[in-house]
């Protein structure tokens, strides 16, 4: 999604949301992601503004005092930024890859069921259509945000094809992208 990203080509358009709009955003963001009820005013404070830009290929970001929080495609769900999940790991299902993965995970590749299924990986239960984070062997932080194209089940009774779809990875477009000038 993010990997020929440059803000200064793809933002079409940046906005400041209403005090309505911010409001019903934070409940929606609770609602999808639980454990950041406690931690939402930290994240989104109620008196600073919440600002919407717009990308092309249908990308709405979220940014709050110009760090980007969450991201979306078209109408589909809000989806936490890597920053986000390096300060608060635990508001995403994670799997963990082993150590071979890592150079084509950060090169965008999806992750595929051998990477979660060998030693060094670890697979966590997840349903199919979930959003995760991407952990390493031996790594501390999330690699990359991704979705899962199956169940755990089936990865490891297949153990075959795409696993998790890279969504947002270190150093792709969104990563780089530090601020905005307005």
């Amino acid at each position: 999604m993010f990997k020929k990203f440059l803000a200064k080509d793809d933002v079409t358009g940046v906005t400041q949301l209403k005090g309505s709009v911010q409001r019903g955003l934070r409940t929606k963001l609770v609602e999808r992601y639980p454990p950041l009820e406690k931690w939402i005013n930290e994240i989104a404070p109620k008196k600073e503004s919440i600002v919407l830009i717009k990308c092309h290929e249908h990308i709405e970001i979220i940014a709050v005092k110009s760090e980007l929080l969450f991201f979306r495609q078209r109408d589909g769900p809000w989806i936490p930024s890597l920053r986000l999940i390096h300060k608060y790991p635990f508001l995403l299902p994670i799997q963990q890859v082993d150590k071979g993965a890592i150079k084509f995970v950060l090169s965008g590749a999806n992750i595929m069921c051998p990477g979660l299924t060998s030693p060094g990986a670890k697979l966590n239960p997840a349903e199919a259509n979930e959003i995760v984070a991407i952990t390493a062997e031996g790594k501390e932080h999330a690699l990359c945000i991704g979705c899962t194209k199956m169940s755990s089940e089936n990865i490891l009774a297949k153990n075959k094809g795409i696993g998790v779809e890279n969504i947002h990875y270190l150093n792709d477009g969104l990563w780089v992208m530090k601020q905005l000038d307005r």
